[in-house]
């Protein structure tokens, strides 16, 4: 048990160590910047779609609620209507197509 705490720790440690020693300097390329300014929204992405297609057990009412809440979040509708709303959509569906 100790060997996995160990090991998770080294790991988390290196992951955020390797950028500082590997870029001392400012990085000056415009492409490169853009590029790491959307690297935390592409790996909240990839790690939160899975969960929320198949957090239900039924992969149809969780796209649906994922497809509910992307557009009502396109709207601009504050956090606890989509919220709320994909939750609902999800619900129904799964009582409509039960898995």
């Amino acid at each position: 048990m100790i060997l996995y705490i160990a090991v998770m720790a080294g790991v988390t440690y290196l992951i955020r160590a390797i950028p500082f020693t590997a870029f001392r300097k400012k990085i000056r390329s415009a492409f490169v910047r853009r590029f790491l300014g959307y690297v935390p929204y592409g790996v909240l992405s990839a790690m939160t779609f899975p969960a929320m297609v198949t957090s239900t057990g039924n992969t149809a009412a969780g796209a649906a609620g994922t497809v509910a809440a992307v557009i009502l979040a396109w709207l601009e509708l504050p956090l606890i209507v989509v919220a709320l709303a994909a939750s609902a959509v999800s619900f129904v569906v799964q009582m409509i197509f039960p898995a």
